[in-house]
């Protein structure tokens, strides 16, 4: 098929690495901005898990971090695993685009761990994940053109994915609060926004990368968007069901409604990772047309 690169079983491992690395930075990301956005509305114990989340991923994503570099080195070297560990290829990826954006997420992912520390720990860990969303418009497909409208669109969209994604843990455990149904609500309203500039900028890198209708059907970049687009919209059911039934039912206290909505939270959370291993696949071993 037209744009796809081979896959063995380091490209599998780069995949995996990468949804990983995804997802340790949204979670990141997105504790810091559900602890700084909610510190008002929500009660000590899920702020507590939200700030937890961000710091663990942080932690994970410097990990992964040190992976890609040895994945990536095995993959240039034509030596396979021997190639993880050979220092002039470790080099070369130090200098490739990979090594600009770890330097970018590396201190981003950093910085997010002050959010531990009191009074301006918040500001510093925000910093940090303006840095994680900045890391991702340093390699990949956001090295096309037009440059600078790809890498504001990738910070967008990251930032409001990480907003959504993020909260997903902490309104789970939210659900079980006395006045979670509060929180839920507020969350729905202000989610909205970043649903409407999720769409927004993903639409737009979309058309950027893919050049045309056509080019979506036709190359394994644009059936690759498709399917990511396709569990998205599963994902916004849920979230719609949750925000118009769920939540509803919640603060009316009808029986059965923490049970649905902790179900439907975790379904969430399912169809996040499936979008994560879709754009990990999409980045991996994908060519968006305008680049073929």
């Amino acid at each position: 098929m037209t744009g796809l690169a081979p896959i063995d079983g380091l490209v599998v491992l780069a995949i995996l690495a990468k949804a990983i690395g995804y997802g340790a930075a949204l979670l990141a990301m997105g504790g810091v901005l559900f602890s700084v956005v909610f510190a008002k509305h929500a009660e000590a114990s899920v702020l507590r898990l939200a700030k937890q989340l961000a710091v663990c991923a942080a932690l994970v994503g410097l990990a992964v971090l040190a992976i890609r570099f040895g994945i990536r080195a095995a993959r240039i070297s034509g030596m396979g695993f021997d190639g993880a560990t050979d220092p002039m290829m470790l080099g070369f990826v130090w200098e490739s685009p990979l090594g600009t954006a770890a330097i970018w997420r590396g201190i981003g992912e950093l910085a997010i761990l002050a959010i531990l520390l009191p009074r301006f720990g918040h500001w510093i860990s925000l910093v940090g994940s303006v840095a994680i969303a900045t890391s991702f418009a340093q390699v990949g497909h956001a090295l096309g053109e037009p440059r600078s409208a790809l890498a504001v669109l990738i910070v967008l969209h990251l930032l409001a994915a990480a907003f959504w994604v993020g909260a997903l843990i902490p309104l789970r455990r939210a659900a079980l609060a006395p006045d979670g149904a509060d929180l839920l609500h507020y969350f729905g309203n202000l989610a909205a926004g970043g649903v409407a500039a999720l769409i927004l900028a993903g639409t737009s890198l979309a058309w950027l990368l893919s050049g045309s209708t056509t080019a979506l059907f036709g190359t394994a970049y644009g059936l690759a968007l498709l399917v990511k687009v396709a569990i998205v919209a599963v994902l916004l059911g849920f979230a719609t069901w949750n925000k118009l039934r769920l939540v509803p039912a919640l603060r009316s206290q009808k029986p059965g409604a923490v049970h649905a909505l902790r179900r439907s939270i975790s379904m969430e959370i399912m169809a996040v990772a499936l979008i994560l291993l879709a754009t990990a696949t999409l980045t991996s071993v994908t060519t968006p047309p305008v680049n073929l």
